[in-house]
């Protein structure tokens, strides 16, 4: 998410981590410290989850912009329920082992989620293996398909290949109504969704000739993050 009050919204309607982000459409960025700062002024339970990316588009990054990656990570690691959202692959679609060794380093035992650079990896089954020898907590993946639920049937092997190792956190096109079939068909017990609804701008003047001037944005959602949450629990209750 990247308002500054959708943190405390989804706290109260029983989410247990937020992923903090700036630029989401450019798929998220490193948000700012101002933000960080803003969401745990304003949370006290959950698990805040920090981006770290230095721009959008691919994954491979120059030694600059891993320098520029560590720098944000050792800014914030300090900082209580914190953790970080990773990521860095290879030009050959593999996990940038080296690079990632260096960020998982830096966060210094905070919890660690893989981002869905994961998805765009040539072989999931190898990279996941890699991840765990990394020491990472999380993967964020919909199955390397467009969505979790299509992906579902990749998902479970992933879920029986790691076993307890580390945790499959599914997102990709996650909603409150399709929650409780991707638990069913995937077996995973933790998902990932966006939980966002559209407000109108407060502005009272806006210049047509100003593309920026936006009539809407977007944020986080109570009746959404409660009505994922209600799905998931369900979900698991199936497995207990």
């Amino acid at each position: 998410m990247e308002d500054a009050a959708g943190a405390a919204v989804a706290e109260a309607a029983g989410a247990d981590r937020v992923e903090i982000c700036s630029a989401l459409s450019e798929g998220g960025v490193t948000p700012s410290a101002g933000l960080v700062h803003r969401v745990l002024a304003s949370t006290s339970r959950i698990g805040v989850q920090v981006l770290i990316r230095p721009r959008g588009g691919d994954f491979v990054f120059s030694p600059a912009e891993v320098e520029v990656m560590i720098e944000d990570v050792h800014q914030l690691r300090s900082l209580p329920r914190v953790g970080f959202v990773l990521g860095a692959l290879s030009a050959d679609g593999c996990v940038d082992g080296p690079v990632l060794e260096r960020l998982v380093e830096a966060c210094a035992g905070a919890p660690t989620t893989f981002h869905r650079a994961f998805d765009a990896c040539r072989d999931l089954p190898a990279s996941l293996e890699a991840l765990v020898e990394l020491g990472f907590d999380r993967v964020l993946t919909s199955g390397g398909a467009a969505s979790a639920l299509e992906g579902a049937a990749v998902l479970r092997r992933l879920t029986d290949q790691v076993a307890d190792r580390l945790t499959i956190l599914a997102g990709g096109g996650v909603r409150p109504a399709n929650v409780a079939e991707l638990v069913k068909r995937s077996g995973v017990t933790e998902v990932h969704g966006r939980a966002a609804e559209t407000v109108r701008s407060a502005a009272l003047f806006s210049n047509p000739a100003v593309p920026y001037d936006a009539a809407g944005r977007g944020v986080t959602s109570r009746a959404a993050v409660r009505a994922m949450r209600k799905a998931l629990d369900e979900g698991r209750e199936h497995f207990a």
